[in-house]
């Protein structure tokens, strides 16, 4: 019998990618075909973000874009999934009638009602779902790295943000189920796990845990497969002296933190309903350097939101200049009209916006370009690193073939620079291989990038046949990635 071939979308942030990867598993797991080819899927569903309003409009566009294949391919049903359809379910029903059914952010586990039946209007209710390590799921990214969603919803009244309307309140799933899904990824070939989730930092605070995270991350460093830990967005005043303590501790937990601070001004975070100040983050940022020597920081800020005066900007930029942080990115706001930042005056205009974007970052530009040439460059000049540093080889690069791509323990993937290797050879004739753990000599440094060649690749784990569960398979899947102007990762299969 010939099988159903489903087609999938997705779009926005990792959170959402998981999302898609347990739909995917579920349809899979029912005996349904996944195709990357947009144009001989019988089934299309797309997996929309709402977060901000270029995310929005791309999820709109790509839906369209997805009802043509109903008018002129071999798609028979659209299906529309995730945020976008917790904020318009009926409208996306009313105004495109090429699609058949919509799947909220609590109703991944009815794909197949969507798929088979008709998963339309629900009563209205907050999104409930949490996956676990029992739920199926098809990882699309390549086999040496995987995210893992420990949280679902958030319970911060940040007035930009409307995540706690789309995700629902803040629920960890269970310590062990986390645990079970890393080691069956890590046995699979993973060699680093990232984990996400609206706010990590708050994980198991709904289950009793006292410092949980903390928790977490000691127990997933004892996983021998795995190179590397990693954990995205903090929340600031989540960040625990046990928190640094444990990573500083473990050679597996990835020396990097990813804290969106979203302002340095008091004004302007009150606004936000976010606290604290410039001083107080340098104080922070101060406390976790020298907890955790050598940590690559990133951070994310928001520009334009509404009573930003040009001294709120400064003063932004300022901290910009004294915090020298590793990484950064830049979100020019937009009005969501069910946020709380939509009813608040003195609104900035868009070119304003658009002009204190582009300054911030040529600031953070060029601390970006000094900070990858002390670190890198000058340390192998004094002598630091003779052996080279380590690096996790991605395979082929996307843009250029001939060239490799790797990154090191201080890049996140998909969102931070990267390592470009420009001879993957040995001198005894050896060439290193995608999920390889390799050494690294640094021979330049750009703004955002680096430039190197493999001295020697290091012994990975062995390699086993079995590890204990059938709901991690790898898909075949042809990815293209796609960036919009604020630096939001959208991901289009096929």
């Amino acid at each position: 019998m010939l099988m159903t071939k489903v087609g999938f979308v997705s779009l926005g942030c990792p959170k959402n990618l998981v999302d898609s990867e347990v739909m995917m598993g579920i349809l899979a797991r029912e005996g349904y075909e996944l195709t990357p080819r947009a144009d001989e899927a019988e089934i299309l569903v797309v997996n929309t973000c709402s977060f901000i309003e270029a995310a929005q409009k791309e999820s709109v566009d790509a839906i369209l874009e997805m009802a043509e294949h109903k008018k002129f391919g071999a798609a028979k049903k659209l299906i529309v999934a995730g945020c976008l359809v917790e904020r318009f379910r009926a409208q996306i029903l009313e105004q495109v009638p090429e699609v058949d059914a919509v799947v909220g952010t609590g109703e991944v586990q009815r794909i197949m009602e969507a798929v088979e039946g008709d998963l339309r209007v629900l009563p209205a209710q907050p999104p409930a779902f949490l996956y676990h390590d029992l739920t199926p799921r098809i990882v699309t990214t390549p086999k040496h790295a995987a995210y893992i969603k420990i949280a679902e919803g958030c319970d911060h009244p940040c007035t930009f943000c409307i995540i706690p309307q789309l995700r629902g309140a803040f629920r960890s799933r269970r310590f062990e189920s986390v645990v079970r899904e890393a080691e069956n990824l890590a046995r699979a070939g993973a060699r680093e796990i990232t984990l996400i989730g609206q706010d990590t930092t708050s994980y198991g605070e709904d289950l009793g845990l006292s410092d949980g995270l903390a928790q977490l991350l000691a127990k997933l460093a004892q996983t021998d497969d795995l190179l590397w830990v990693r954990f995205l967005y903090a929340y600031p005043n989540r960040v625990t002296q046990k928190l640094l303590d444990t990573i500083a501790a473990h050679p597996r937990l990835a020396k990097y933190m990813d804290m969106p601070l979203q302002h340095a001004s008091r004004n302007v975070l009150a606004r936000m309903k976010r606290g604290s100040n410039g001083d107080a983050f340098l104080k922070l940022l101060e406390r976790i350097r020298t907890t955790i020597p050598g940590v690559s920081l990133r951070t994310s800020f928001i520009v334009g939101f509404p009573g930003e005066t040009e001294a709120d900007f400064e003063e932004l930029c300022e901290f910009v200049k004294a915090a020298k942080l590793d990484w950064m990115g830049v979100f020019e706001y937009s009005d969501v009209d069910n946020a709380g930042s939509y009813a608040l005056d003195k609104k900035v205009d868009a070119e304003t916006i658009c002009e204190r974007r582009k300054l911030l970052m040529a600031i953070q530009k060029k601390i970006s370009r000094e900070n990858l040439r002390a670190k890198y460059l000058r340390a192998r000049s004094h002598g630091s690193s003779n052996r080279g540093f380590a690096a996790l080889i991605e395979g082929p690069s996307k843009d250029n073939p001939l060239v490799w791509e790797a990154r090191l323990e201080g890049m996140a993937p998909e969102i931070d620079g990267k390592l470009y290797l420009t001879d993957i050879e040995l001198p005894d004739g050896r060439v290193a291989e995608a999920g390889d753990v390799a050494l690294v000599e640094i021979t330049k440094t750009d703004s955002y990038d680096l430039i190197g060649r493999v001295v020697e690749i290091l012994p990975g784990p062995v390699a086993r046949a079995s590890f204990g569960t059938a709901t991690m398979p790898q898909v075949p899947v042809t990815e293209k990635l796609h960036r919009i102007a604020t630096g939001a990762p959208l991901r289009v299969l096929g």
